[in-house]
């Protein structure tokens, strides 16, 4: 079984500061959730950018502040969002692409994402899949429901991604596929042979999911953009915590944590 890749994922598109005071928005407060992370043992370092008011952005200065920032002070992976926020144009999302980050998140499909949808045609996977392919960005697919599992290999078959790939399944967002066991160990079934994975599990499925993952060989996804609880009522006080306990369970559960060159070997990078 290959080490435990910890992924942070420091801020999203959609928890303020009015949720949890600690969330980040600067590039500063960004690359410091990181920093603070990786010292605890995350490798891969998920990154969304905000706006100094908070609200997101896909400004690739803004980007290329926080990664120049993490990587003065880690040696993690970068892997930037084209999810964006919800309601985005494809041309705004793909934004951080240029930059050529290691990685980028592959969206395969469309969901309802609590009260709004997240669109993401086949046209647009494809426009965002060649973007990474032209700048040399490895992406991740980001799974919010099984079926965008038969997209990614659709992908795969057209040559427009390497596979068999990395896969995010993100479990627990109100309206795709819920963050329980047997829905996990679905969606691995589903997966092309040699694929590598990581789950990501909203709000209270986030411990019991990545200790799963840790069972069964995956790798997890932690942080602000998926939980900002420590337990029931509790704020986690930064991402470091959370990470921290993930690297705990995994101690206890026999499985090591793998550094940021043992991530990059996993992954194919």
């Amino acid at each position: 079984m290959d080490p435990l890749i910890i992924t942070v994922a420091p801020v999203g598109a959609e928890v303020m500061k009015e949720n949890n005071p600690n969330v980040p928005y600067t590039p500063e407060e960004i690359a410091e959730e990181c920093y603070r992370a990786w010292n605890e043992g995350a490798s891969l370092a998920h990154i969304h950018a905000r706006n100094e008011d908070g609200t997101s952005t896909q400004d690739p200065e803004v980007y290329a502040r926080i990664i120049e920032l993490v990587k003065a002070k880690t040696d993690m992976i970068i892997q930037v969002s084209v999810g964006g926020a919800v309601g985005m144009t494809a041309e705004e999302r793909v934004r951080p692409v240029y930059l050529k980050p290691e990685m980028a998140t592959l969206t395969c499909g469309t969901c309802n994402f609590g009260d709004g949808i997240f669109t993401n045609s086949l046209k647009d996977i494809e426009f965002f899949a060649k973007a990474m392919q032209e700048n040399g960005v490895r992406p991740e697919f980001e799974i919010f429901e099984a079926g965008m599992i038969e997209t990614a290999k659709r992908l795969g078959k057209k040559n427009l991604v390497p596979m068999p790939g990395h896969f995010d399944f993100v479990m627990g967002v109100q309206g795709a596929i819920p963050g329980d066991p047997s829905s996990l160990m679905h969606m691995i079934s589903l997966l092309p042979a040699g694929a590598t994975w990581t789950v990501a599990g909203i709000g209270r499925h986030e411990l019991p999911l990545g200790a799963m993952a840790i069972v069964l060989g995956g790798h997890v996804r932690v942080g602000f953009e998926d939980n900002i609880y420590y337990s029931r009522g509790v704020l986690a006080g930064s991402n470091a915590e959370l990470v921290a306990r993930m690297v705990r369970l995994a101690d206890e559960l026999g499985r090591p944590v793998a550094k940021p060159d043992q991530a990059r070997k996993i992954l194919g990078l």
